[in-house]
């Protein structure tokens, strides 16, 4: 399974902006932090505002923010509605093939990709952003480093 760039996009700007909270991101320092095109990242940015993952703000002093908590953003939901075509091959888009009714090759693929698809499901973006991990890549990406009480799902869990 292989993820388009779109999707791509469209996941790492909800880490970018995750890691961002409270303060609001751009695209244009989202695409510099990536090295990615802002023209790519503006039509992503788009389709995560009509699908209620961000909340967008024109305008100067405008961006972006999160427009739910990162525990409610489940990676495998972003994944079927930013994926254009999850056809793994040409029988499950409706394509002809000569063997499609008999064919075992493709109900094990039409399995994998369930199966790919439910382990994306047990994850959230606040599972993404979390822990020593989600530090480092805020520091990679030049972020500041996150308070507690502003962003508790980027801190390390506790000891006691």
């Amino acid at each position: 399974m292989r993820l388009t760039r779109y999707t791509d996009y469209a996941l790492r700007t909800l880490i970018y902006v995750g890691l961002h909270e409270p303060r609001q991101s751009s695209i244009a320092e989202i695409a510099r932090a990536y090295g990615i095109s802002e023209s790519h990242l503006t039509k992503v940015v788009h389709q995560l505002g009509r699908l209620g993952l961000i909340r967008t703000i024109r305008g100067r002093g405008g961006g972006m923010r999160l427009a739910k908590s990162p525990a409610e953003i489940v990676v495998g939901v972003v994944v079927r509605q930013t994926e254009e075509d999850l056809a793994l091959v040409e029988c499950f888009a409706g394509g002809s093939c000569l063997i499609t009714a008999p064919c075992r090759l493709r109900r094990a693929l039409g399995e994998a990709l369930l199966a790919f698809l439910a382990v994306l499901d047990r994850y959230t973006l606040a599972d993404l952003l979390g822990g020593n991990e989600g530090i480092e890549i805020a520091t990679l990406l030049g972020l500041p480093f996150p308070m507690t009480e502003v962003a508790p799902h980027l801190c390390p869990p506790t000891k006691l």
